[in-house]
């Protein structure tokens, strides 16, 4: 049982998980920041996404796996499946179980934010739960995975950026307010490059394998432009929201997260080999959770 565990942990993929409660963080900070604020809310929020995100990294390797896309070529850590560690019949039993306890977390999130006051919101997030685990599992898995088609990076922005920082400040404020749309675009951003970074280190084998993301498409060259100005362009749409939204010096805060994206930024300009991508996906996801981290609490104090 225990040789079972480290397979499964690493199949969880845990170092993804800061930057997919990121968005959470800043809609909750937001929501703290108008007097909002509910620690039940919060705790449900994030344990909710940790679960989506632990659902699309398993049907990630679901369905790279029985695709043979992750294979010798790959630059990255080697996938469950991939090393034999766990059978594909087990990793599908895996995602049934994941679904269920997204399914039991949903519940208690929209009870706690809506109860049945709010019988419209609750089914609306009902649906986006739903939505948010079909777009978990089909971006490796189907017939035809948005992965494969190279539109990671719109579900990314949408799921990563507006759906988790508007979403979540909406479950604590019952509204949509315009100061929260700008973070949101930011982190989406960041969120982008992150996938477009593991794209890149990947961009050979992907190719091969017939895996067409945006990177296979764009090629090394446009495809290192647009994760350029990705970073750059989340990083202007912060300053800007920080300037439109000032209210104190603390504001600046996150300003701190600019010296490693900055360094990133210059690390991945100089990049010649696709592995030189790969240390620097752990350097943007925790500079990205960094960020939030920093945006949020800089409105609290």
């Amino acid at each position: 049982m225990i040789k079972k565990i480290k397979p499964w942990l690493s199949a969880f993929r845990l170092r993804t998980l800061p930057l997919s409660v990121s968005g959470i963080i800043i809609g909750s900070c937001f929501a703290h920041y108008n007097g909002k604020f509910d620690g039940y809310i919060m705790t449900f929020a994030i344990v909710l996404t940790i679960a989506l995100q632990i659902l699309s990294n398993l049907a990630n390797d679901y369905g790279d796996g029985i695709r043979g896309t992750d294979n010798n070529n790959r630059i990255g850590p080697e996938r469950a499946i991939q090393s034999g560690a766990i059978t594909p019949e087990e990793m599908f039993e895996g995602i049934k179980m994941n679904i269920l306890v997204v399914i039991v977390l949903t519940v208690g999130l929209v009870f706690t934010s809506f109860g049945s006051k709010y019988f419209l919101y609750a089914m609306l997030f009902f649906l986006l739960s739903g939505f948010s685990v079909y777009a978990a599992i089909n971006y490796t898995v189907g017939s035809s995975p948005y992965g494969y088609r190279g539109l990671g990076d719109v579900f990314v922005f949408i799921f990563f950026g507006i759906l988790s920082v508007v979403g979540s400040y909406f479950l604590f404020t019952k509204s949509v307010d315009h100061h929260v749309w700008l973070p949101a675009i930011s982190l989406g951003l960041l969120s982008m490059g992150v996938l477009n970074l593991n794209n890149m280190r990947d961009i050979e084998s992907d190719k091969l394998s017939g895996k067409e993301t945006l990177a296979v498409k764009l090629g090394k060259h446009k495809a290192k432009t647009y994760h350029l100005t990705l970073i750059v362009l989340a990083i202007v749409v912060a300053i800007v929201f920080s300037i439109l939204y000032f209210s104190n010096l603390w504001n600046f805060l996150f300003y701190i997260s600019f010296i490693p994206l900055v360094i990133h930024i210059n690390k991945v300009r100089k990049a010649t080999n696709p592995i030189d991508f790969d240390p620097q996906l752990k350097v943007l996801a925790l500079s990205t959770f960094l960020f939030s981290i920093l945006l949020g609490v800089g409105y609290i104090l």
